[in-house]
Parts: structure tokens; C-alpha cells; sequence
């Protein structure tokens, strides 16, 4: 990256996302030490202008804000920066400096699934149920999602409300790893469901 510190007086705005959210968590400012803290250290640390030092925040509170990925802008004088956030982000104890809570929903979990069974692909720790249906096979990850269909479709009919839920989220997880293992995402079916919606 080639930021443009000087453009505003040697600081540039930095914009803390959630990364599983997408919640604007707050604003904070950097120098070029703070930035390259940030990437030498992966927590967001930031340039304090009322005690004109460096800070990392959650130094003190053990709140930090784990670095998932830094991107600049047009104009390369601003950042974004997604971040895995450890407790509250304001000082005040709220979720974010905006006063909104920030909570993981049904379908953030769901992106959060795909991401870490991709990394269970891409690492296949020993000891893993993920990573020994990746080693069996295609043919067995399919068959998977063909029997927790079929309990899913039993659940429904002549099962209760909990076992329908149980049984089709089995089903879900089961789905995405065979997409993951046929290099796909569960966004991949997101898009094809958008394209036949008229």
C-alpha cells in the first residue's frame, strides 16, 4: 500500500468494521508507526491525538481488535479495516462507538460456517469430523447430505418442531462442506437463487 499520510497532516482516518457483521465498530486515527504496529502485530492500533502517542486498543481492557484485513481507499488516505473484535469496543462498554449492538446473527453465523470449514479444508487438522469427511470423499460427503435429507424430510412430517431444526441444520453444515470440497461456497447457491428471482 502506498497511503497517503501527508495529505491530512501525517494522520489518516481508519474505519473499524466487524467482519462477520459488517457493523461499523468506530473511527479511530493513524500515523505511519501505528499503521505498520497494526500490521506487525495484527491488532488495530491507532495514533491517541489528545496524548499524542500510539495506543493498541485493548491494551488495557483485553478489548482488542484482531486484524482480519486492511484495505485502502480511492484516494489512498483512508482505511478499512475488518476486524474480529475481543468484548465491547467503546470505552464506554458498548458494543460499538455508535451506541448499536453488535451481534452475531442466524445468517452471519452462517458466512462464519463457510469461512471456518474453509479453513478446516484448507489446514485438515487431525481429529476434526470436518476433516474426515474431506478425506473420505466426495461420494461419502454425498451420501451425508442425502441421509440428513431424508431424516429432514421424516422430522417434517411425522417429527417434531426441535428434531425438523436439528436435523436441517445437520443438513446445512453437511451442504456446505460438500460445496467447500467442490470448490464452492454456499454464496455460490445464494447467487443462483438471486438469478432466478425475477
Amino acid at each position: 500500500m502506498n497511503l497517503d499520510f501527508e495529505k491530512q497532516g501525517g494522520l489518516i482516518p481508519a474505519i473499524i468494521q466487524d467482519n462477520t457483521t459488517g457493523k461499523v465498530l468506530m473511527l479511530g486515527f493513524m500515523n505511519q508507526e501505528a499503521f505498520n504496529k497494526t500490521q506487525e502485530i495484527g491488532k488495530v492500533t491507532f495514533y491517541s491525538r489528545t496524548r499524542q502517542c500510539l495506543w493498541t486498543k485493548g491494551e488495557t481492557s483485553g478489548n482488542f481488535l484482531n486484524v482480519v484485513s486492511i484495505k485502502e481507499d480511492c484516494d489512498s488516505d483512508t482505511l478499512l479495516i475488518k476486524v474480529n473484535p475481543v468484548g465491547p469496543v467503546c470505552h464506554t462498554g458498548a458494543d460499538t462507538c455508535f451506541g448499536e449492538t453488535n451481534q452475531m446473527t442466524g445468517l452471519d453465523f452462517i458466512k462464519y460456517l463457510q469461512d471456518f470449514i474453509d479453513k478446516r479444508y484448507a489446514e485438515m487438522p487431525e481429529g476434526s469430523y470436518t476433516t474426515s469427511l474431506f478425506k473420505k470423499g466426495v461420494n461419502r460427503m454425498a451420501q451425508k447430505v442425502g441421509e440428513e435429507a431424508v431424516e429432514t424430510v421424516i422430522e417434517a412430517t411425522n417429527g417434531t418442531e426441535e428434531g425438523f431444526v436439528y436435523e436441517a441444520s445437520d443438513l446445512i453444515y453437511h451442504l456446505i462442506v460438500l460445496l467447500t470440497s467442490k470448490g464452492m461456497r454456499i454464496e455460490t447457491l445464494g447467487e443462483e437463487l438471486k438469478k432466478r428471482h425475477k
